[in-house]
């Protein structure tokens, strides 16, 4: 599958808003909800580059998550608006990582800082290195 990335190291970001269904008994959005805003935001941003995520589990390779780590931060409230943000790297020969937070619109705080760990399996469950994962820039921490 043909790519456009061409500077992985610039930061996608997408704006999404809170939903009153998210929110758990104290009112705030809960914890596990931040998982789902970090995956799609990572999903668009590869739609933006080109790399179809349904797309390729139907011919048979798999993106998968192997680690995520979460440090929540603030809370958001329902109605708050948020931006998303993902900043893709090379963390080995066969994974690659997203740098990620999410950014209350209204005020600019940090709610939630992630990173998330990823690597691509062929259909018989063995690592498969894509092409575009050649053009992340390493991991530096």
């Amino acid at each position: 599958m043909e790519t456009q990335i061409t500077d992985a190291s610039e930061i996608f970001s997408i704006e999404m808003k809170v939903r009153d269904y998210e929110l758990d008994m104290q009112g705030i959005v809960n914890n596990g909800v931040y998982f789902n805003y970090l995956e799609h935001a990572r999903h668009e941003y590869m739609l933006s580059k080109n790399i179809d995520v349904a797309g390729l589990a139907k011919q048979g390779i798999n993106l998968v998550v192997v680690r995520s780590e979460l440090d929540y931060k603030s809370s958001l409230y329902s109605g708050d608006l948020f931006r998303v943000s993902v900043k893709p790297e090379r963390v080995s020969k066969v994974k690659f990582g997203f740098r990620q937070q999410v950014i209350r619109s209204h005020d600019a705080k940090v709610c939630v800082d992630a990173f998330v760990i990823g690597t691509a399996l062929s259909e018989k469950g063995r690592p498969f290195v894509p092409e575009w994962l050649n053009m992340l820039p390493p991991n530096k921490a």
